[in-house]
């Protein structure tokens, strides 16, 4: 079997190369980079830790979509790159910093948590949301952060989206405050993010979900035409 890996290096002339290498059948792609890291070419570089899909730190892509490594069983004749819209630091390891500060710019987290009872129901709408495991798969995938860095991006919106469905969040309007600029009205619902989450996260409906309550909350979208996003409350 082969596999095509890019290749990134700064110092490399130039930079970027494709290299194939014949491997033996692998249960998954992880266990195909180790063989050649291993076998043929130390050099190659790329992330991995947990090996079991929850760490999310060896998503690469596949053919052009998101994967986890760690979970992929590789084909012959598949093209193996980096995620995108990330800065590649070499090889298949990228720097997954920038992505990780839109949690902190979108207020993904508790504001004004009070102690409510909760019941199963209310447990298992945010249950799906708290499973992200951070891997950017999302990221990589979205036409919108791909044009617009300023973007929040889809596990953001998704984790606000599981404060503003908690009902133990009193802030829920400061959390949507946080998102209808460069959030929620950009986001495109193409639903690459959706397609690609291991965790079987939908990010789409999450978004719609919170343009939905932004509405509630006396905003307008502004792709509809009208005055655009202003925090008008009711």
């Amino acid at each position: 079997m082969k596999i095509k890996i890019k290749r990134f290096h700064p110092h490399f002339e130039p930079p970027s190369i494709d290299m194939e290498y014949a491997v033996q059948e692998t249960a998954t792609l992880l266990d195909a980079l180790l063989q050649i890291k291993r076998q043929k070419d130390r050099t190659l570089t790329f992330d991995y830790m947990c090996r079991s899909g929850v760490c999310g730190s060896c998503a690469v892509r596949v053919d052009g979509k998101e994967v986890l490594a760690c979970q992929h069983t590789p084909k012959d004749g598949e093209y193996i790159e980096p995620l995108s819209v990330v800065d590649v630091i070499r090889d298949l390891s990228v720097r997954l910093e920038d992505a990780l500060v839109t949690l902190e710019r979108s207020k993904a987290y508790p504001l004004d948590m009070q102690k409510i009872a909760m019941s199963e129901e209310d447990e298992r709408r945010i249950e799906r949301q708290s499973d992200c495991i951070l891997c950017s798969s999302c990221f990589s995938s979205c036409p919108v952060y791909a044009s617009n860095e300023a973007f929040l991006g889809p596990f953001a919106l998704s984790r606000v989206w599981r404060y503003v469905a908690d009902k133990r969040e009193q802030a829920k309007k400061e959390h949507i405050d946080a998102v209808v600029q460069n959030g929620i009205w950009d986001c495109t619902l193409c639903g690459n993010c959706t397609e690609v989450c291991p965790q079987g996260i939908d990010p789409k409906n999450d978004i719609m979900m919170l343009q939905s309550k932004a509405v509630q909350f006396g905003y307008q979208n502004p792709n509809l035409g009208g005055f655009g996003s202003f925090g008008l409350e009711f």
